[in-house]
């Protein structure tokens, strides 16, 4: 006799009880694990239950997903069934059968002639004041993929599409390119005017706001460049970072950014590095940029890399096999843009080779980024490298010391080790003895300048590069 006195599951039939308890089971996963975790992994998945509850198999859609799903959540899937339902329980995990897919060919996706063009589906005149709000309706809040790379500055974002001018004012968002800066901003301001059409948005990029306050002085017309961005109720404006050396375009942002602020408008920023880190900023506007909430934006986990390839995919009208977007998404790294570029190639080669998608047909179309990545170069290498060249022990390289004849070779390291590796800035940071990723980004960013006006630094740097390339 089966106890099922357990969360409800006594008093029904053994199948209904099975059925009730995966069920319980899932649903107690999806409270536990974050959204796109669980819809990637568990949401999909199916179980057959044995009537006596002793045996519950698992079905998964194919072997990269079972093995997966046995790795990470097999332990708590079997404690959850156990504790539901009172007694021990078997887990085994199976493929699911499988119909055949029908054939479908994809048809050739637009090519984008770069990443600096303005998105498409630009709404140029939305909400009910007639202000070119530059905003790309296709990126919402929907349509972006959450992970813990991005979670909190998405949160931040959608905190300020609901509640403007309250917290999180103004909101900084940072990191390399190809994350998700900008889809976040083009989100907030979607979502505002969905809630408040007669809101006046505007998106800009900093280099636009640049060319505004030299037309305003070439024509003598900032009484209308005032009323036009000092009347908004919310400003999202891309990569501050391009306000450096312009003095007088950071004197009429500074006075925008006051003028906002008092009126509670809300203001949304997004630069390459965290506001201290900016270079020829004045420190008042630098101050200014940090009085809100700071937050960063890191390259996507495995999960999330999956997740956002099957999406855009399917967005795209193709179906991609888990097992495929599982072996990309190990194989990309680095950001969004270069998941998107894989994706492209992908889908282009299966169309013009009349060839369903397959890790085979994955392998082919991206042979040459996986040439390179079978030549990686790690970060231990850099920093013996670089140890030897400037003639510093290892050991430095991980050490506190500070002196100049130290850090200057550990920030040469540390942007090496961004430039010719995988590794996201926190990795980075780890392997130079614990240090934060800011400190990183920081060196990155200092060494990446510097190289443009050092010749003798762009000199050392291009040996070290030809050392560790072989």
């Amino acid at each position: 006799m089966t106890d099922t006195k357990h969360h409800g599951l006594e008093g029904i039939s053994g199948v209904e009880a099975g059925q009730s308890l995966w069920q319980t089971c899932v649903d107690q996963l999806a409270q536990e694990l974050p959204e796109q975790q669980f819809n990637t992994w568990i949401k999909p998945l199916t179980a057959r239950v044995r009537d006596d509850l002793s045996v519950v198999t698992v079905l998964v859609g194919n072997r990269f997903k079972l093995d997966w799903v046995r790795a990470q959540f097999g332990s708590r899937i079997s404690s959850i069934l156990e504790k539901l339902s009172g007694q021990s329980i078997t887990l085994e995990l199976a493929l699911a059968p499988r119909e055949a897919p029908a054939k479908v060919y994809l048809p050739l996706l637009r090519v984008e002639s770069g990443a600096n063009d303005e998105p498409p589906d630009f709404n140029e005149d939305r909400g009910q004041n007639g202000l070119k709000n530059r905003l790309n309706t296709g990126l919402t809040f929907d349509s972006l993929i959450e992970g813990s790379a991005n979670r909190m500055a998405r949160a931040a974002a959608m905190h300020v599409s609901t509640m403007p001018g309250h917290l999180y004012n103004p909101l900084f968002i940072y990191g390399g390119v190809g994350l998700g800066k900008t889809h976040l901003m083009h989100a907030v301001g979607n979502e505002l005017l969905r809630d408040k059409p007669s809101s006046k948005v505007l998106y800009i990029h900093a280099e636009q706001f640049v060319s505004d306050v030299v037309k305003a002085y070439q024509r003598k017309t900032f009484d209308e460049f005032k009323d036009r961005y000092h009347s908004l109720d919310l400003l999202l404006i891309d990569d501050v970072q391009f306000f450096a050396n312009k003095d007088r375009t950071q004197e009429e942002f500074f006075n925008a950014f006051e003028a906002l602020l008092a009126k509670k408008s809300h203001i949304v920023m997004t630069s390459d590095t965290y506001p201290k880190g900016l270079t020829d900023i004045h420190e008042r506007l630098v101050s200014r940029f940090d009085s809100g909430l700071t937050v960063a934006i890191e390259p996507p986990e495995l999960e999330m890399r999956v997740a956002i390839l099957i999406n855009k995919a399917r967005a795209e009208g193709a179906e991609m096999p888990e097992e495929v977007a599982f072996f990309v998404a190990k194989n990309v790294r680095s950001n969004v843009r270069e998941l998107e570029g894989a994706l492209r190639k992908i889908l282009a080669y299966s169309r013009f080779n009349q060839k369903e998608i397959s890790i085979l047909l994955a392998r082919e179309a991206l042979r040459d980024l996986l040439s390179i990545q079978n030549r990686q170069i790690s970060v231990e290498n850099i920093q013996k490298t670089v140890a030897d060249y400037y003639k510093i022990k290892v050991a430095d390289m991980y050490s506190k010391k500070r002196p100049a004849s130290i850090a200057r070779p550990r920030q040469i390291a540390m942007y090496l080790a961004k430039e010719l590796t995988q590794k996201s800035l926190p990795e980075i940071g780890e392997l130079f003895g614990g240090r934060d990723h800011t400190t990183v980004l920081h060196a990155v960013r200092k060494i990446g300048g510097e190289r443009q006006q050092l010749t003798e630094l762009n000199q050392q740097l291009h040996v070290l590069e030809q050392t560790l390339k072989g």
